[in-house]
């Protein structure tokens, strides 16, 4: 084989892998934004209705030792915003609400508009500002 065909051989590889990777990636974005476009029906999950304005909806488990404070953070921004709701799922006995919402770690937290729509997740425990920036874009209209 000469030189010419081993480099387009090698192109033709590079395009291909390039191609591909790219096809997967753009599929890996596409399924992450669908599943953010879920609506929460929290009557479904056993809590509260929704704010008005936007819901806090946490997901805690009885052996997570950072929940509670994440508790009192969101129900103090909740208490402090007219308009807001608080909800606390605990997710240690409903497996199928934690693989629903792809809970892999305590505190989990999403906020959801006034219809119920994901608009913010959270992953761990966030800041109070944060939260509170977040929160502001849905409350402030």
């Amino acid at each position: 084989m000469d030189l010419l065909a081993v480099l387009v051989v090698i192109s033709a590889l590079l395009v291909a892998t390039l191609s591909a990777g790219a096809v997967i990636l753009l599929r890996g974005r596409l399924q992450g934004s669908l599943s953010f476009a879920n609506v929460v029906d929290p009557s479904r999950l056993g809590a509260g209705p929704l704010g008005t304005s936007a819901t806090l909806l946490q997901f805690s488990t009885l052996s997570c030792g950072r929940c509670p404070g994440m508790h009192r953070t969101l129900s103090a921004l909740a208490n402090d915003s007219s308009g807001v709701n608080h909800l606390d799922i605990d997710v240690t006995e409903r497996p199928d609400i934690a693989q629903h919402f792809h809970v892999v770690q305590t505190p989990t937290t999403l906020i959801l508009d006034s219809n119920g729509m994901i608009r913010t997740r959270f992953g761990g425990v966030p800041s109070r500002d944060v939260v509170a920036l977040e929160l502001s874009q849905l409350t402030e209209k």
